[in-house]
């Protein structure tokens, strides 16, 4: 399914669990009740309902905060942020707090050092693969 079509089902999914038909009318006033932007037309929300554009990102956040879901959630869905989030807890875990220190100095160095701490790091692992 394509990334519209699966937003405008999302957004759905999350008007009905808020309490609200998902409807153009209902999208469209909800919306700009929250919004403080320019309105979105009737046509806009008709747009998003039919899974034929997705709203810019300061729209998305007022959708998210008004149908109570996460932004990401609503943009991507669940499985997409559940990875992101396994993914990091599986970063964090591995990391003890010598090697977090030394990564946050890294990434405080201006580009171009950052740039060659890169450079020697990869020679290092070039030049002493890992054994597993």
């Amino acid at each position: 399914m394509e990334h519209k079509a699966q937003f405008a089902e999302r957004l759905k999914a999350a008007m009905r669990e808020a309490g609200y038909e998902p409807r153009p009318s209902v999208l469209e006033r909800g919306f700009n009740q929250r919004y403080w932007g320019r309105s979105i037309t009737f046509q806009a929300a008709s747009r998003w309902l039919r899974g034929e554009s997705i709203p810019e990102q300061d729209k998305l956040e007022v959708l998210a905060e008004w149908l109570r879901v996460e932004p990401q959630a609503l943009r991507f869905g669940e499985t997409a942020v559940k990875r992101v989030k396994d993914a990091q807890a599986r970063w964090d875990a591995a990391l003890n707090q010598e090697e977090r220190e030394t990564i946050e100095a890294f990434l405080n160095l201006p580009a171009p050092q950052r740039k060659i701490i890169r450079e020697v790091i990869l020679t290092f692992a070039r030049a002493y693969p890992a054994k597993g």
